[in-house]
């Protein structure tokens, strides 16, 4: 038989890379938390964590097993939630959004959700996908509204969750300039030809992408202001602090003093999309709500 308190320690080994750390998340001590790892790998005939100076790895079996753990977690917050709504006798849904994503696809698409099914206590929780996609995985809410760039999801540390993406949108990226700017009447730009222009940057994400593709042009972009907040992004700009390179879907509502200018092929984009657990996947509330936001997503 296989303890779930084990499971759940070997998860937050995994999500940590050490015991020190994995103890101080779960308010036990290293000790305990290798005590029960040992417990573990005897009863499974395997080792989990292979471990070295530099901190702790998960072993192939490891990772089988958090697996395992996270599904069972994923299974027991579903089934506190299905008891809470035999004692209240409402269905509930919680959604996870990043910022701009629910600022545009939320208010259109909760509307349509709530129509179909009135009553619904539905929850909302903000956060970037780094955070929000292992909540999924853990099973703390339903779905997340999240976003990736040219790599693959933001998962986090740990192995692969089997989480279940469904698109919705692609989200090209702009140059942002103030007006009277050179190249401000420009159809497109190639963003080589800014090497020289000081930016203003509204997402750390978005950075990393300039600065990947300064790196292969063989230039270093000069940041001058880095914001969490497109808008404010945009303000600067108007201002005279520098050029930015903002998603398409946060150019509403309109910022006077700035001129939009397109990205030329291969656009810059983020790929906006839903994460579910795959057996979430096809519940009808959950369900329900992703082709609701599809209904949205159309808008954009």
């Amino acid at each position: 038989m296989i303890d779930v308190q084990r499971l759940r320690v070997l998860r937050a080994v995994a999500d940590h890379g050490s015991f020190s750390k994995a103890a101080t998340a779960l308010h036990l001590t290293p000790s305990a938390v290798s005590q029960h790892i040992a417990v573990l790998e005897r009863s499974l005939g395997a080792q989990v964590v292979a471990r070295s100076t530099r901190g702790v790895a998960l072993t192939p079996a490891g990772q089988i097993m958090v697996g395992a753990a996270e599904s069972v977690a994923a299974e027991l917050a579903q089934a506190k939630q299905q008891v809470e709504q035999l004692s209240t006798g409402r269905a509930q849904l919680t959604v996870a959004t990043f910022s701009s994503g629910g600022r545009h696809l939320l208010p259109g698409a909760i509307p349509r959700f709530m129509a179909a099914r009135p009553g619904t206590l539905l929850h909302v929780r903000e956060g970037e996908p780094e955070h929000t996609l292992p909540l999924v995985r853990q099973g703390a809410v339903d779905l997340a509204l999240a976003y990736h760039f040219d790599g693959p999801l933001p998962l986090g540390p740990g192995p692969s969750s089997g989480l279940q993406w469904v698109s919705l949108l692609e989200d090209p990226l702009h140059v942002v300039l103030p007006e009277g700017h050179r190249l401000a009447g420009r159809e497109s730009l190639d963003l080589a030809e800014l090497a020289t222009e000081p930016w203003v940057l509204g997402c750390l994400k978005t950075e990393a992408y300039l600065r990947r593709y300064a790196e292969r042009m063989g230039f270093e972009p000069e940041v001058r202001g880095t914001t969490t907040d497109y808008f404010f992004a945009r303000s600067l700009v108007a201002a005279g602090v520098g050029i930015s390179l903002i998603p398409s879907i946060t150019l509403v509502p309109a910022v006077p003093g700035v001129h939009t200018v397109p990205v030329e092929p291969p656009t810059p984009s983020r790929h906006i999309g839903v994460a579910t657990i795959r057996r979430r996947g096809d519940q009808p509330l959950v369900a329900m709500f992703i082709q609701a936001l599809r209904e949205q997503a159309l808008h954009h």
